[in-house]
């Protein structure tokens, strides 16, 4: 559980601050995820994870696997997300989805601020908004679009070790990957991660738009 409210203060003063390097690309499909920060609670468990002793850190942010039958990304870790319709706003459009992916409805008020948007090889700009999502309670994944939920402590994305730069074939500039336990989630997911990172919580200027992300990503 959290230990008091100084963390989301902390976080959305420093969104507040933060200049935002946002992407008119009226060429690109349009899209947003909901990077939420929410209570540890039960379900944070996965292979390699330590549960973190500083108050600051005992959060978490959501996370999902998707769903296997899925023509894009399948089983590949994600943030809830996916296309702003017509008429939306990157907020609206990540509060919608949220609620669709794994069943938690927030107000608008729960919204934090956003970090850059991202560019993705398949055609997407990503808007990355970041929200307060308290206890999460009966969470409930989607059928059609979600294998499993998972709650990621702060702390793991913390980690010395991270973020992985990996140099790529076709590209000056390497793939990011975050590890989180054994496993790792590749960009532009990860990218997202590494700047709610250095910004929320290590209070650092970091871009990330420039990261590549490996080919199985790209479809």
């Amino acid at each position: 559980m959290l230990a008091d409210t100084s963390l989301r203060e902390c976080v959305a003063e420093r969104l507040r601050r933060f200049a935002v390097q946002a992407l008119p690309a009226p060429s690109l499909r349009r899209a947003a995820v909901a990077l939420t920060l929410i209570e540890e609670g039960d379900g944070a468990a996965l292979a390699g994870i330590a549960t973190p002793a500083h108050w600051s850190l005992a959060a978490a942010v959501l996370l999902t696997r998707r769903a296997e039958h899925l023509r894009n990304h399948a089983g590949q870790w994600a943030l809830p997300g996916g296309s702003i319709d017509a008429g939306e706003s990157p907020e609206q459009a990540a509060l919608r989805e949220l609620q669709e992916e794994v069943g938690l409805p927030l107000p608008p008020e729960a919204i934090l601020g956003r970090l850059d948007d991202f560019v993705t090889r398949s055609g997407f700009a990503i808007t990355p908004v970041v929200m307060w999502g308290g206890a999460a309670r009966g969470l409930q994944a989607s059928a059609d679009e979600v294998a499993s939920i998972h709650r990621i402590p702060l702390a793991e994305f913390m980690r010395a070790d991270a973020p992985w730069l990996d140099p790529i074939d076709d590209s000056a500039q390497p793939v990011l990957r975050m590890p989180v336990g054994t496993h790792w989630i590749a960009a532009p997911t990860a990218a997202f991660l590494y700047q709610l990172r250095e910004v929320c919580i290590a209070g650092r200027t970091t871009r990330v738009a420039h990261f590549e992300q490996p080919l199985f990503a790209r479809r």
